[in-house]
């Protein structure tokens, strides 16, 4: 599909299919879900400008490369999101994070914010907004108009999984704006969960229902 990034690699798969079995345990897919957003933030990052910068090593001066630009922004949806923002921290702990709180109301899956807090200069900085799941993506779509209402042009979105019905309705109203997903699923059901998926993500990951 045009502006998705599908990340293959297969140690992706491989921590992906783990996840999905219904028998895995919380602590191991909070586990592998770290692990894998370690993996997919090499994949959304691969891109980024360079600049040389003067170094001292031990043996010499150098000119060395640098990524160039103010901080990236990580921009979570609460709440499963934080599972790949840790990830993401870990390799790129200097990042600034910013919290957009929205839940999809059960009843007519459409989100619901509640919270909302980012850095400066979103115009000035990458921001990539991650969530476990592009669904029916009401709640990735209020996710970028609120960060787009603050200035931010600059926009790529994070998912382990998406359904085509999202992908379609995401970039309709964000067409700028990348997709990478480690696997597109064959489509939602009645509820609009992502069939075959692998559940409700925040509760597989804090143990709730």
């Amino acid at each position: 599909m045009r502006g998705v990034t599908v990340i293959d690699h297969p140690m992706v798969q491989h921590k992906l299919t783990i996840m999905r079995d219904k028998d895995t345990s919380i602590a191991g897919f909070r586990r592998l879900l770290r692990e894998i957003a370690h993996l997919m933030c090499y994949e959304v990052t691969r891109d980024l400008e360079l600049e040389m910068i003067e170094i001292e090593t031990p043996m010499t001066r150098m000119d060395a490369p640098t990524i160039k630009g103010k901080k990236l922004v990580f921009a979570s949806i609460l709440r499963a999101g934080n599972g790949l923002l840790d990830g993401m921290l870990d390799l790129v702990p200097a990042a600034r994070v910013a919290h957009i709180g929205i839940y999809r109301d059960h009843e007519t899956l459409q989100p619901v914010e509640y919270y909302f807090k980012a850095p400066s200069e979103l115009d000035n900085r990458l921001i990539i907004v991650v969530d476990p799941m592009l669904a029916t993506a009401n709640s990735s779509i209020a996710a970028i108009d609120k960060l787009k209402e603050r200035g931010a042009n600059n926009i790529r979105f994070l998912c382990l999984l998406a359904a085509p019905e999202g992908i379609e309705k995401f970039s309709t109203a964000h067409p700028d704006v990348a997709i990478f997903t480690a696997a597109i699923d064959s489509h939602l059901n009645e509820k609009g969960y992502i069939i075959p998926g692998l559940g409700d993500a925040g509760d597989r990951m804090y143990g709730t229902k």
